[in-house]
């Protein structure tokens, strides 16, 4: 699966860009990178310095979902303020660079590149996990003590930062709804109901009173791994997604199609700072409506990107997960299924 809007640039081109990030080294190798599936990264080597990742993003000119807009200097912002404010082992950020119109516009990000490999398909033994999965929890929650101005994308792509998270939220899972009308996407629950549970939450959304650094997507395939000697966790990245809000966001995603509650060594090492990591019932409720937005761009992003929804990988995985958790959350909600139908 690849973005149809994805663009590749000759050597060149490359070269140039190098140029005005600041590096004049010649390349000796570029690679384009696997595993995502929105925007085009390339790995840059050289002869005489440390390797570059670039990032580019799409064509602006072609379909994209509404919180998409603008993600690459999101993912710069987020990367910037993780390194700085908290000294997590992301990327460096080299520089954020407009795209000339003769290369179609855009941005294109340029990185250090990290140690490791992606921690899925890795190959991380049983033994190891547990310890990796405790190092992971205490990154996510220095992450989580990083605060912010106010809720919402940096890239304001969903109406701006707010003082209200129950607001920003509700404009995302608008926005994420909307996207599915506006690119026909087959929804394996109705609409109604899940605006209906987001307004029977309205006040467990308004008790996150604080701000927080959250990437949303910490699946495995964000998180790399060292695996030369002890193995130890050399990076997160693709922050793509990030954003000011909730902490409990990033459980959704950090236990994608499982459960945060059960994963002892990560909220083992999410707490060893003396930060709790809330399991009570308002954040049980949150919780849900979360993995209910990010299994809605699972659905939808497959349309915009061109590679459609029955290529998709998780298909039924996400069409089961948002069925059970949105039944979950009516009942927790104490929500009549049937009657949000009407």
């Amino acid at each position: 699966m690849a973005n149809a809007h994805r663009r590749f640039l000759g050597v060149q081109d490359l070269q140039d860009l190098l140029v005005r990030s600041g590096i004049d080294s010649p390349m000796t190798e570029r690679s384009l990178l696997a595993g995502g599936t929105f925007n085009s990264v390339y790995r840059l080597t050289f002869a005489d310095r440390p390797g570059v990742v670039l990032k580019l993003s799409p064509d602006p000119r072609g379909a994209a979902m509404t919180y998409e807009q603008g993600i690459v200097t999101t993912e710069a912002l987020f990367y910037a303020t993780a390194k700085e404010q908290a000294a997590l082992p992301v990327p460096e950020v080299i520089a954020l660079l407009d795209l000339a119109p003769n290369l179609g516009g855009g941005q294109a990000l340029l990185v250090t590149e990290l140690p490791g490999v992606p921690w899925f398909g890795s190959g991380v033994s049983d033994a190891a996990r547990g310890p990796l999965r405790a190092e992971l929890g205490r990154i996510v929650a220095a992450m989580h003590a990083v605060t912010g101005p106010a809720f919402g994308y940096p890239s304001q792509s969903t109406g701006g930062l707010t003082a209200r998270w129950g607001e920003a939220f509700a404009a995302m899972m608008d926005a994420v709804l909307n996207d599915a009308d506006r690119y026909r996407a087959e929804l394996p629950v109705d609409p109604r109901r899940v605006r209906r549970a987001l307004d029977a939450c309205v006040n467990d959304l308004g008790a996150v009173r604080v701000p927080c650094l959250v990437h949303f997507d910490l699946w495995d395939g964000n998180v790399l791994v060292d695996l030369d000697g002890r193995p130890r966790i050399s990076g997160v990245i693709d922050g793509e997604r990030a954003m000011w809000g909730d902490p409990v966001m990033d459980f959704a995603s950090a236990a994608l199609f499982g459960e945060i509650r059960d994963d002892e060594d990560f909220i083992r090492g999410y707490q060893e700072s003396g930060t709790v990591l809330p399991l009570d019932p308002s954040a049980r409720r949150r919780l849900l409506l979360y993995r209910i937005y990010l299994g809605l761009i699972m659905v939808v992003e497959p349309i915009p990107r061109g590679y459609g929804q029955a290529e998709s990988k998780h298909a039924g995985l996400v069409a089961e997960r948002l069925s059970t958790d949105l039944a979950e959350l009516d009942q927790l909600a104490g929500l009549d299924p049937v009657a949000s139908n009407r």
